[in-house]
């Protein structure tokens, strides 16, 4: 059996001062009071006009001020085009075979074009079974599913309103 971690002799003994955990009740304080002060002054600076380059506070007003994205944040799903509007998606089925929430559903065909072989006939993205993981996007040869559009907002009031087809897909 493991020794429990407070009874092990490798772990430093507190003092009688750090046991009545004043010391880190006070750091807390101070802390939070630091920031209140710093956000209020800043707070009245800026309804006088002044040091307005600096913001007051970390928190984001959404939805009027929107929190900005990290380069590399995964958003909702988009199918690429080709340049005559088509999908770039050769319905190679690894985007469905990949996925861990078994989400996407491809049907495919044969293309008119006889340079592409197959293209989805009908390409389906449930998005409430989506765990966003992005396996999707990393494993597509064709780079024609991404997760850039930047939108966070998938809400809907209904469930089948969170099934997107393919020309849902490609409205983004």
């Amino acid at each position: 059996m493991q020794t429990p971690n407070w009874q092990r002799p490798d772990r430093r003994q507190l003092t009688w001062w750090e046991s009545t955990y004043i010391p880190t009740l006070w750091g807390g304080v101070l802390g939070t009071s630091k920031h209140f002060f710093r956000n209020l002054n800043l707070h009245i600076l800026h309804a006088f006009g002044l040091c307005r380059d600096i913001p007051a506070a970390a928190t984001f007003q959404y939805p009027e001020q929107l929190r900005p994205l990290a380069m590399r944040a995964r958003t909702r799903h988009r199918l690429t085009k080709r340049e005559d509007g088509s999908p770039r998606c050769v319905a190679c089925m690894m985007c469905e075979t990949v996925c861990p929430a078994r989400c996407i559903h491809i049907t495919a065909a044969e293309h008119p074009d006889p340079n592409i072989e197959k293209y989805p006939a009908e390409f389906i993205l449930n998005l409430g079974q989506c765990v966003y993981c992005g396996f999707c996007v990393e494993v597509c040869p064709e780079d024609a599913i991404r997760m850039d559009t930047g939108k966070l907002n998938i809400a809907e009031y209904s469930r089948g309103n969170m099934i997107y087809d393919k020309k849902r897909l490609m409205e983004d």
